[in-house]
Parts: C-alpha cells; sequence; structure tokens
C-alpha cells in the first residue's frame, strides 16, 4: 500500500504538470485556432532561461522566476503570434501546422546551439533543502505540493478569467465564432494575442516545474509535450476540465507504469512509450468535433512534361557523377546521403502533395526499411530489397487503416504518436520471435547495413552506392511524374480538393487513402534502405520523430506537389552542415536552425521554392540553342576542374555565372510573356501557345464553380 501510494503521488505531481502544459495549449487552440506543435519547446526554453538566470548567473530565484514568467515567456508568445503565425492565418490548417513544426525545429536546434548538450545543468528543485511532508504512508516534497498547488491555481485562475471577465468572454466568444464575434465589437487579434501568452506562461510553468524531475535536454524536454497532447485530445481540443482529466490519466499510468511492469527486455519502452499510445487510442476512440480552419487556399500542384521529367532525371545523374569525380573519400561519406534521403522525402509528394495527408512518422518507416534490408540482405541479396519495401509499405497500410477517420491536425498527432512508439519501444526491443520466425530490429543496439550485389557486381564502395541511390532517385522521380499525370494522381488531387465531392463522382476516398498510405510508406522504405546502405552502420537514434522535421520542413520548402523536390530536400539536408562544418562542430544545430527559420517564411511561398526555380530555369530547357551550350560550358569547366587548372571555388562560381546569365539570356530570347496569369483564361490558346496543364486548369475551375 505504500508503494501504491508514493507512486501516486509522484502521479498526482505528473500530472498536474501535464494539465498546465495542456490547459495552455487547449486555450491557444480554441481562442487562436492553431494547435502550436512547440508548445513543449516554449516550456523548454523557458527552463533553460531559469537555470541559466539562477544557476548560470547566480540572480535570486525570484527574480529569475519573475524574469523569465513576466518578460521573456510574454514577449515570446507575442513574437510568436505576431511575427510567425499572424501571417499564415488566411492559409490553410496544414500550412499553420507546418509553421508550428517550424518553430519547434527552430526553438530545439537554438537551444543546443547556445546551451551544450553534452554539458551536464542540474536544476534543484524548489525548497529542496525543507524536509518532506509526511502523510503517513507516503511523504510528499515541497516541490510537489508547489506543483499541485500551482496546478490548482491555474485552474481556478482560468476558470475566473474566462467565465468572469471582460477578456473571457472575448475569448469563449472567439471560440465559437470568431467572425460573428468581431461583428459584436469584440477583437479576435486580440484575444489571440492574449490566448499566446498565457499559454506561453503555461509551458514555462510546466517546462520549469518538471525539469528537475527530468534531464535539462532539449530534445527529451520538448517532447514530454507529447503527454500535454494526450490530455489535450481527451479535452477534445476544447475543454479546460477535461483536459485535466486527461493530465490526470496520463500522468497516474505512467507512473503506475514504472512501478508495477514486469522487469524483463521488452516492456520497458511500454512505459516511455505509453503516453504516446495513449494518445493514439483516444484520437480513434473518442469522436471529434470538425476542425476550426478548415477552409483552405488550395495550391495547385504542378502538371510535370515527360521532357522535362526526362531532363531532370538525366539532371539527377549527372549530377551524382559530378559528385562522384570531384569528391574525395572523406567528402563522399558525407555526402553520400544526399539521393537516400531525396527518396524518403519523395515519399511526402503523393502523401502530402497529391492527397493532403499530414503524416510526422515517415522517417520512422524508412527506419524500418533501413532494419529490414541491414538483416536480410547481409550477403547484398537483391530480393532483401523489395521485401523491405514491401513491409514498409505493409506498416504503412497498417497505418492508415486506423487513421481512416483522422484528418489535419489530428491526423498529424496520431503519425507522431506512431512515430514516439516506434522510437521508445519498437526499436528498443531485443530479438523475438512470432510463429517460430526470429524477427529483430535494432536488438538495443546498431545494425550493419550492405551495398546490394547486382547480378554479381557487389556495391561496396561509397561512390557505387552514391550513384546507385542517384539512379533509384531519378527512376522514382519518373515514377511520381507518371503518377501525377495518370488517373490515380489526378483521384488524389481530387480527394485533397473535396472529399465529398469525390466520393460524390463515384470515388471511395477511403481506399484512396490506404493506397497512397501504403505508396507512400514504400517509397519511405526505399529510400530508408539506401540511407541504410550509404551509413553503414544505423542506430534507432536516426529514425526518430525529431530528426524527421527537418526533412519535412525542407520538402514543403521545396514545394510538397513537386517532382524535384526530393533532390531539393536531399542536397538541402545535407550540404549546409558540411559547408558550415570548417567553422565548428555548432554546424549541424546552425543548419537545423536555418531550415527552421526557412520554413517560418512559408507564408511568402506557399507553393514552394521547387516549382518558382523550375518556372524561371523553364526558358532555358526549352532554347534549342542556348541548352546544349549550357552543357558544353559545364562539360568544359567540368574537365578543368578534373585536369586540375582551376580550383573547387573557381569552378563553383564558373557555373553558377555561367548557368545565370545563359538562363538570362534564354528569357530574353524568348518571345512574348510566358506565364499564363498575363492573360485572361478565355485568351489562352490565341495570345499565348496553349500549354499541357490548361485542360486541367480549367477543368479544377469549372468543378469549383
Amino acid at each position: 500500500m505504500e508503494q501504491f501510494l508514493t507512486f501516486g503521488v509522484v502521479g498526482l505531481t505528473t500530472a498536474a504538470i501535464y494539465a498546465v502544459v495542456g490547459s495552455g495549449l487547449v486555450l491557444t487552440y480554441t481562442t487562436a485556432g492553431v494547435f502550436n506543435f512547440a508548445h513543449g519547446a516554449a516550456g523548454m526554453l523557458s527552463a533553460f532561461a531559469y537555470w541559466q538566470l539562477a544557476f548560470g548567473w547566480g540572480w535570486p530565484v525570484p527574480l529569475a522566476l519573475a524574469v523569465v514568467l513576466l518578460v521573456l515567456a510574454p514577449a515570446f508568445g507575442l513574437l510568436v503570434e505576431r511575427v510567425l503565425m499572424r501571417p499564415v492565418q488566411s492559409l490553410g490548417e496544414a500550412e499553420r501546422l507546418v509553421m508550428a513544426v517550424a518553430l519547434l525545429t527552430g526553438c530545439i536546434a537554438l537551444a543546443r546551439w547556445i546551451w551544450d548538450p553534452n554539458a551536464a545543468r542540474p536544476l534543484r528543485p524548489f525548497f529542496a533543502d525543507e524536509p518532506a511532508i509526511d502523510l503517513g504512508p507516503a511523504a510528499v516534497t515541497w516541490h510537489q505540493a508547489l506543483t499541485l498547488a500551482v496546478a490548482v491555481l491555474v485552474a481556478a485562475g482560468l476558470w475566473v478569467l474566462l467565465n468572469r471577465t471582460r477578456a473571457g468572454t472575448e475569448m469563449r466568444a472567439c471560440v465559437d465564432d470568431r467572425a460573428l464575434a468581431g461583428l459584436a465589437g469584440a477583437s479576435p487579434q486580440r484575444a489571440a494575442r492574449l490566448a499566446w501568452v498565457l499559454g506561453t506562461q503555461l509551458a514555462a510553468i510546466g517546462g520549469i516545474l518538471i525539469a528537475p524531475m527530468v534531464a535539462l535536454d532539449a530534445q527529451q524536454l520538448s517532447l514530454l509535450i507529447v503527454s500535454a497532447y494526450t490530455a489535450a485530445v481527451f479535452g477534445r481540443l476544447r475543454s479546460l476540465p477535461l483536459t485535466f482529466l486527461g493530465a490526470l490519466v496520463v500522468g497516474c499510468l505512467e507512473s503506475y507504469l514504472t512501478g508495477y511492469l514486469p522487469q524483463n527486455d521488452y516492456l520497458p519502452g511500454l512505459r516511455l512509450a505509453a503516453p504516446a499510445l495513449l494518445l493514439f487510442l483516444a484520437l480513434i476512440v473518442f469522436p471529434h468535433r470538425r476542425l476550426r480552419g478548415r477552409e483552405r487556399r488550395l495550391v495547385q500542384v504542378p502538371l510535370p512534361t515527360a521532357r522535362g521529367t526526362l531532363v531532370f532525371a538525366g539532371c539527377v545523374l549527372l549530377f551524382a557523377v559530378f559528385l562522384a569525380t570531384v569528391l574525395d573519400s572523406e567528402e563522399l561519406i558525407s555526402y553520400g546521403p544526399l539521393f537516400a534521403l531525396g527518396v524518403v522525402a519523395l515519399s511526402y509528394v503523393p502523401l502530402a502533395g497529391f492527397a493532403g495527408q499530414i503524416s510526422l512518422c515517415q522517417l520512422g518507416i524508412a527506419g524500418i526499411g533501413a532494419v529490414v534490408w541491414g538483416h536480410l540482405g547481409e550477403q547484398g541479396q537483391l530480393w532483401a530489397l523489395p521485401v523491405a519495401v514491401l513491409v514498409a509499405a505493409a506498416v504503412g497500410a497498417l497505418i492508415a487503416v486506423p487513421a481512416l477517420r483522422l484528418s489535419g491536425i489530428y491526423l498529424a498527432l496520431g503519425t507522431a504518436a506512431f512515430a514516439v512508439v516506434l522510437d521508445r519501444w519498437v526499436f528498443t526491443m531485443p530479438s523475438f520471435e512470432v510463429l517460430g520466425i526470429r524477427v529483430a530490429l535494432f536488438d538495443q543496439g546498431s545494425v550493419e547495413v550492405h551495398g546490394p550485389d547486382l547480378f554479381g557486381w557487389q556495391l561496396t564502395s561509397d561512390t557505387e552506392l552514391l550513384l546507385f541511390s542517384a539512379v533509384v532517385l531519378a527512376l522514382v522521380s519518373l515514377a511520381i511524374a507518371w503518377l501525377r499525370r495518370g488517373r490515380f494522381g489526378r483521384a488524389l488531387i481530387a480527394l485533397r480538393d473535396s472529399e465529398a465531392a469525390y466520393a460524390t463522382l463515384g470515388g471511395r476516398p477511403l481506399g484512396a487513402k490506404v493506397a497512397v498510405f501504403t505508396l507512400s510508406a514504400a517509397i519511405a522504405g526505399l529510400g530508408g534502405a539506401l540511407y541504410g546502405m550509404q551509413q553503414r552502420t544505423i542506430t534507432a537514434e536516426q529514425f526518430n520523430l525529431v530528426a524527421n522535421l527537418p526533412v519535412l520542413l525542407i520538402a514543403v520548402i521545396g514545394g510538397l506537389g513537386a517532382v524535384g523536390t526530393g533532390l531539393f530536400t536531399g542536397l538541402s539536408y545535407v550540404a549546409p552542415p558540411q559547408l558550415l562544418g570548417h567553422f565548428g562542430n555548432w554546424a549541424q544545430d546552425v543548419s537545423t536552425l536555418l531550415i527552421a527559420l526557412a520554413g517560418m517564411g512559408l507564408a511568402h511561398s506557399p507553393s514552394g521554392i521547387v516549382p518558382r526555380m523550375r518556372a524561371d530555369w523553364t526558358p532555358l530547357t526549352r532554347d534549342r540553342q542556348l541548352f546544349p551550350a549550357t552543357g558544353a560550358v559545364l562539360a568544359l569547366l567540368w574537365a578543368l576542374y578534373a585536369a586540375g587548372l582551376i580550383g573547387g571555388a573557381v569552378f563553383l562560381v564558373a557555373v553558377l555565372v555561367a548557368a545565370t546569365a545563359l538562363r538570362v539570356w534564354a528569357t530574353a530570347r524568348q518571345s512574348g510573356p510566358r506565364l499564363e496569369l498575363d492573360h485572361p483564361v478565355e485568351w489562352w490558346g490565341i495570345r499565348r501557345p496553349w500549354q499541357a496543364g490548361d485542360r486541367e486548369v480549367i477543368a479544377r475551375g469549372i468543378a469549383a464553380s
């Protein structure tokens, strides 16, 4: 009984923190219409700032708390609301979600850059020198008592604010109907501003209270928000009392699993993954109201031409040959994952770009493909590669079936929960047997991965593996372009535009979702196997949720509907850390921070960079004189570099200058305006040539009207 009460006290204390953090999350979502994935990161930064002031610089604890809770946290909330979230209010739910993911990624990278993650930073609990409060069978520390008292005060304060003040009435009115509240004299922007300030302060309180109980680590503190997600989903993202109830369930579940979970090699990860499992089950079981902000401005999916896609695939191969000839052995190891990660990024194109389905577990599925290839392809057996793809596809279908009733934020939460379960539990399991078949994942360590055997030719060198990955990326890019131009691609876009209209016209939304999840997972599994070949040795940490976020962000920056997003993502993910690596070990964190900042600029280019680059370079590829001349100039520069006549910096500058000059020349040579927006639709084919995608544009316009 004493042990039961002891774990109960710990569970109530943890639940109190989750309730405080979860209430801020619900408050922000219901009032501002933004599900803040970076809510835990705000608490993490507050905990680090409190440690820096109180322990790093020796400030008095009350003064440090006042500065963090009354100055830094509100300022951070106002900055996020004004600079980041307000510009994307006119965009859709997915764009606001990506902005929050970018903020989460940026906060983690910023914290790791400022505070060395390898240095220990112990944070003393409040009133640590005071004796514990004796309750008979159990004892309560003053820190635990303070945490429970804060949760009660937060609950009472929020009730008074929402039910007894004008500001609270305004916030509740904006929850019900923002437009109607504005007509009645309320200010939705003022309510959203207040919600962001209060939400950030609550996250800061939770982060400071929980930091003494766990390691002061940027990634760990940020992902503790998964438990607060579960509490918020219990409250259906609207009810604060139900959120507190959900926090109580999560906190006690974690505590009692710690005390009473059987001790073996398979279950320790279950305690860590329990909040994510509970989140996934809550999303599946609980009914959900219609999500706010489902109205969105649809971004047109580019229609790649057959010629343009072939040219792009050829450029991928030429780029791979160029890298293989100019990079030394050490650089080949660093740049080797470029094309493999490009294949993983391409898995987002049919899923998110065409079908509009949000997934945060693609890199986890890639890890499944990598580990299956690592175990089955120990001798490079080529048949193991399609098996790895099929296993990854089966996992994608397994995710899709229970997630069919989810969409938008709920689907993102469900896939994030699945990624956390993989990372914290499944990938940490030792080998086991199912029906006499031995199943091994990372087996609590690392897995060696070898290159494939292509009909007697064993690919072992970094150069061979890089070229093989480039060939696969080119083939997958061609397949995605063919999919976009085919019937299934058009069906996925119709599903994204309107599920109701798609079903009315005879489509099967559930079947299409399962099919696209399966296809996307197969591509991710293929990319994971290629990534494992390049790395030679893989661990579970390489495929966790946090590692997936920069890949997703770069794919969004490039453009989720563009075939060239794969190459763009791989290059943007791999190149910056290598180029900045000469300046120090902080290069990875700075490059991730730059990626996050670019993701925060989504409002300025929701369609992505790759379609704009394609439009800028199309005149050169269509010019029958300058395009071959461009190839000749690049070949000449390449030969000069290979012969040692010019250095790498001169070669790079010469390539950029020559290509840009020829592009500008080709644009000037092209007669007449080339953008379809320069002419009304009734003049297409008269004042400008008829284009391949015009028929689809007109059909979509008629359907929308």
